[in-house]
């Protein structure tokens, strides 16, 4: 079966509660998973004054190389003004390696992300995650919808076919919601699916005989 990593960045803790529901649904689908956080590029004293949760969920990933030990990855970040949070894009430029000797062509990924408001970039930041992956080579797996729970107008929810969202609040009182969870075990799911697909060995061919 296929290796996944889910690799985010998370300031309040929202991400990764989205990371290990993503993480989950991979797992459903028979993939082996690993969850790893980017450094915190953020000087210390911007940490405490804007009260960043201390993140131990997971350890982080220090070495752009390890990239290249996955068969499909997931990235998560939270929007800032539109894109994707500075930390996370640290981390990918330090990539410059992996890019140029291809090491990522042909893996599957997918983006997911967390703003302060229902209007407040998801969509644009999804794809500044998007964009990354794709210079990188990989097949994008949005969230479908085959998952309806991002359907409706009943509550306040995230979710776009470009990858499973969150809604925090403009103080981050606001965690994910089940049904944001859901699309997130969802989009989890359909891209360790398309990833077993893609790292299962081929076929041996019949011998054909006159």
């Amino acid at each position: 079966m296929s290796k996944i990593l889910v690799l985010y960045y998370s300031s309040y803790g929202h991400l990764a509660r989205m990371a290990d529901a993503v993480a989950e649904g991979a797992r459903s689908a028979g993939a082996d998973v690993d969850v790893r956080r980017v450094p915190e590029t953020a000087p210390a004293e911007v940490v405490a004054a804007a009260g960043f949760a201390a993140d131990s969920t997971h350890p982080v990933l220090k070495d752009v190389n390890d990239l290249a030990n996955y068969d499909g990855i997931i990235v998560g970040a939270p929007t800032r003004f539109g894109r994707m949070s500075s930390q996370m894009a640290s981390f990918w430029d330090r990539a410059g390696g992996i890019w140029f000797q291809g090491a990522l062509n042909g893996k599957v990924g997918g983006a997911f992300t967390s703003t302060a408001s229902q209007h407040g970039g998801q969509e644009a930041t999804l794809f500044s995650i998007i964009t990354n992956l794709l210079h990188f080579g990989l097949t994008i797996v949005g969230l479908d919808y085959g998952f309806q729970g991002q359907m409706g107008v009943d509550e306040v929810k995230g979710g776009s076919p470009y990858g499973a969202t969150t809604i925090a609040d403009g103080d981050g009182s606001r965690m994910p919601s089940a049904v944001e969870l859901d699309g997130a075990r969802y989009q989890g799911r359909r891209i360790a699916e398309l990833a077993n697909k893609i790292a299962a060995p081929a076929p041996a061919r019949e011998t054909e005989t006159a």
